[in-house]
């Protein structure tokens, strides 16, 4: 008893050491307060941007005064300059401090990813608009220019631009994001990061491979490739479990009731409660939806079939997190092996010696 409380309070820290859980905790209690290096960086930012826009500020004024001793043909680009810089420092200003604000405020790892690749990337593109404004005078024939230019860069950008509209998709619909456990088209690996054109995996499985662990390979693609490539992801954050199984084979004339209950007492030992814990927190977020839960078990279940050959196919069927499938397969195929071969009498295997 003292063994599976402790496996009980365990498998409770590791729920509320999840990330997605801490936000769902961290919601009530936004009581965090910032430390004092990070006060004392958000002080210099604020202090260095209104220094900067003093300064700018007064060079504006002094020139539309004419106090500085600037020939006059000079004025009108020097003006622009200073007015660009006051707003490019204002959006620098205003990125800087949002990302600070959004790293304090936001637990979850993947969306603060998300929202500073977000920010930054429409900073750059109010930088952007800034630069073409103070460069070109006349709007109609900006635009005009702009997109002649756009046309033809679309149509020899037309991969990278589809990717860029990938990257957005992902922020809108978020099929994958950061840490999770995907396999796209023919491949599997976790998420490391997701860029404006690419997103980079860390393969699991691959060509040398055949279970859930690391290749130690890199897979970078392109984010069009989510809108024509099918996404399995294994990291659902309301319910970031699998179903898995380990399978074994016995002779017809093995006693199977006594089998499938060695098997379920020990698979129930090694994750049942765990399991029911999982299974119940499933049923809970079904219990609106319109899908039939009728099939959902709450503990390790043992299935028999009868093979083509001259066996019975016995198949022990859990719930585990993605990442840990393999440990846990191993933990239940090497246990279950053990206790079954103390047993020949009831438990015999495929060209065992009687």
């Amino acid at each position: 008893m003292t063994g599976d409380k402790k496996t009980e309070e365990e498998e409770i820290k590791k729920i509320l050491e999840d990330e997605k859980v801490k936000k769902a905790l961290l919601e009530t209690d936004r009581s965090k307060k910032s430390s004092p290096q990070e006060q004392k960086g958000v002080f210099f930012l604020i202090g260095y941007t209104v220094l900067v826009l003093l300064i700018a500020g007064l060079i504006f004024y002094l020139l539309e005064s004419r106090t500085l001793p600037i020939s006059t043909e000079y004025i009108p680009l020097v003006k622009k300059l200073v007015l660009g810089t006051m707003l490019i420092t204002t959006v620098l200003f205003l990125n800087r401090l949002l990302r600070k604000i959004l790293r304090r405020k936001i637990d979850d790892k993947a969306s603060a990813y998300n929202f500073k690749s977000l920010i930054n990337f429409i900073s750059f593109v109010l930088i952007v608009l800034i630069a073409i404004s103070l460069i070109f005078s006349n709007w109609y024939a900006t635009l005009v220019s702009f997109g002649v230019v756009s046309l033809i860069l679309g149509l020899a950008l037309q991969n990278p631009l589809t990717s860029l509209f990938g990257w957005l998709y992902l922020l809108l619909r978020k099929p994958y994001e950061v840490g999770d456990r995907i396999k796209i088209g023919t491949v599997y690996g976790d998420v490391m990061s997701v860029g404006y054109f690419d997103t980079t995996l860390w393969e699991f499985r691959g060509d040398y491979l055949s279970g859930d662990h690391p290749s130690g390979r890199i897979i970078k693609f392109a984010n069009s490739r989510i809108f024509s490539e099918y996404v399995i992801n294994y990291s659902w954050p309301l319910f970031p479990f699998i179903w898995n199984e380990v399978k074994f084979y016995v002779s017809y004339d093995s006693d199977f009731d006594f089998i499938s209950g060695l098997v379920t007492d020990i698979a129930e030992k090694e994750v049942g409660e765990a399991m029911m814990r999982r299974v119940k927190r499933l049923k809970t977020i079904l219990a609106d939806s319109m899908i039939q839960e009728l099939e959902i078990k709450e503990r390790p279940s043992v299935i028999f079939t009868a093979n083509n050959n001259t066996w019975i196919e016995v198949t022990v069927r859990f719930l585990v997190q993605p990442k840990n499938s393999g440990p846990t397969k191993s933990l239940l195929f090497t246990h279950i092996m053990k206790e079954l071969k103390k047993h020949p009498e009831k438990v015999i295997f495929p060209n065992s010696n009687r």
